[in-house]
């Protein structure tokens, strides 16, 4: 199977999807009035733009009613997806540039609200206005997509594209701040739906599965159908406006025990347990499926859902934990080695010295053997690294912060440990794949959830940057 005819095939239904839907709200709406669609070149030049701005003015003054503001939003809908990368930019500089928040009317509301200060019902009326005039003419606009069908996933796609660019245009920050907002309340947790995915799931949503899968790689139908048996489970959240769209999803695996290696854990070969004999779950797999819905949080609460989903389906389970990779590990450590910082002591370079053999002038030869190829295969290279990476490894997850925050410089520590998990175990060789070997030396990470500590751990770490670790972590410092 390939991975790419199977992501094009989603993308390109996905866009589909959203243009039939979009282009049926206009000619219906077409074959009741004298409009007609609003027909753009794809990269939206200048004449183009002006005619698109005429349509969001009209869409924005409000004239003909809520209907007729559908109309129009599906209208630009389907003109933004009609688009290439060069008309989108300009689609979204011009949101960007001419509907943002006016600040001389932003001034007077702010001096009504002053002036009113006496009078209740005049303060009330004021306060209302200011509110008003906090949200752009763009948002506005953007809400009316909500009573569109696809019209949420429009959004979420556009935002998207949104941050593609942001990098390469920062102007753009503003819509992208606002687009988060307005999702961030369209997506609160309370309206998430927690669902477990079977193999008996519509194909398009196994398709998905199959292309949203972030962490490690779903190579076949058959390594699929091996992680949806009854051995193992598979839940994602959903939206009720984004028709089988997973946000989220993770994958654990019933076994006993907390497992130390993805390559046996995946293994389509080993037999079907019973999963009324797991005394463990490990979360070895969490991938958010929507590029647009980054900064939307909600991991955290699929986590406690899933967790207590599972102890009342399986109450044999007493251990809740995760296998996780250590994605940032060896960028920091490859940064670390190129600025010439002492990270060994005498003894730790006598011994890769040894097994290092004659190394060219001005070579560590640490850098030296991580460059070699299949350097896991060769036993004498392996043993004296073990202890080397394995020490880095902990005081990375331990020490290093990032700047700003004092949090935990690696993503998926901090995911977790802002969940209430502790740093359980660091295992050597866990993840010997290509992208294991390139991001953590092959290392990866049990964070134990404990059900009785993720409350005190959540804290500890959120307010005081504190990392609870075992002592068996803390022996490798």
């Amino acid at each position: 199977m390939s991975d790419t005819t199977v992501s094009s095939g989603i993308l390109g239904r996905t866009r589909g999807l959203l243009r039939r839907a979009l282009r049926d709200v206009v000619e219906g709406a077409s074959s009741l009035t004298s409009r007609s669609g609003l027909n753009v070149k794809p990269d939206l030049p200048d004449d183009d733009l002006a005619r698109l701005q005429q349509q969001i003015d009209a869409s924005l003054s409000g004239r003909g009613g809520e209907a007729s503001a559908r109309t129009n939003a599906a209208d630009l809908g389907h003109c933004y997806l009609e688009l290439n990368d060069t008309g989108r930019l300009r689609f979204l500089t011009l949101l960007t540039d001419e509907y943002g928040i006016e600040p001389s009317h932003l001034n007077d509301a702010m001096d009504a609200v002053r002036a009113a200060t006496e009078d209740p019902k005049s303060y009330a009326l004021a306060l209302s206005k200011l509110r008003d005039d906090l949200s752009s003419p763009r948002m506005k606009l953007l809400r009316q997509f909500n009573g569109l069908e696809y019209g949420v996933k429009f959004l979420v796609d556009m935002r998207s594209d949104l941050r593609s660019l942001l990098r390469d245009h920062p102007e753009l920050a503003p819509l992208d701040a606002e687009l988060k907002y307005l999702l961030s309340g369209w997506f609160d947790a309370g309206f998430l739906e927690l669902r477990r995915i079977t193999w008996g799931a519509p194909a398009d949503l196994l398709e998905k599965l199959i292309e949203y899968e972030a962490v490690h790689e779903i190579q076949s139908w058959t390594d699929l159908k091996n992680r949806l048996e009854s051995d193992r489970r598979f839940y994602a959240f959903f939206h009720p406006s984004m028709h089988n769209e997973p946000l989220i999803f993770v994958e654990v695996a019933l076994v006993k025990g907390i497992a130390d290696n993805v390559q046996t854990l995946l293994d389509e070969t080993q037999p079907i347990a019973n999963a009324e004999d797991a005394d463990t779950a490990i979360f070895y797999s969490i991938s958010n499926a929507q590029p647009g819905l980054s900064g939307v949080s909600f991991g955290d609460f699929l986590i406690k859902k899933v967790v207590d989903h599972l102890s009342h389906e399986l109450p044999n389970l007493k251990t809740f934990a995760t296998l996780s990779p250590i994605p940032g590990f060896r960028r920091w450590l490859d940064r670390r080695m190129a600025d010439g910082a002492e990270l060994l002591n005498h003894e730790q370079e006598d011994a890769l010295a040894a097994v290092a053999g004659e190394l060219p002038d001005d070579t560590d030869a640490l850098p030296h053997l991580l460059d070699q190829p299949d350097w896991h295969q060769d036993e004498d290279i392996a043993g004296a690294l073990n202890p080397v990476l394995m020490h880095l490894a902990a005081g990375y997850l331990l020490y290093q912060r990032r700047e700003s925050t004092g949090t935990a410089l690696d993503s998926v520590a901090h995911f977790h440990l802002s969940n209430g998990a502790r740093v359980e175990r660091i295992n050597w060789l866990a993840d010997t794949a290509a992208r294991g070997m390139q991001q953590s030396a092959g290392m990866m990470v049990n964070y134990l959830y404990d059900k009785a500590k993720i409350e005190t751990n959540h804290e500890a770490y959120v307010t005081g940057s504190e990392i609870p670790a075992s002592s068996g972590v803390r022996n490798l410092l």
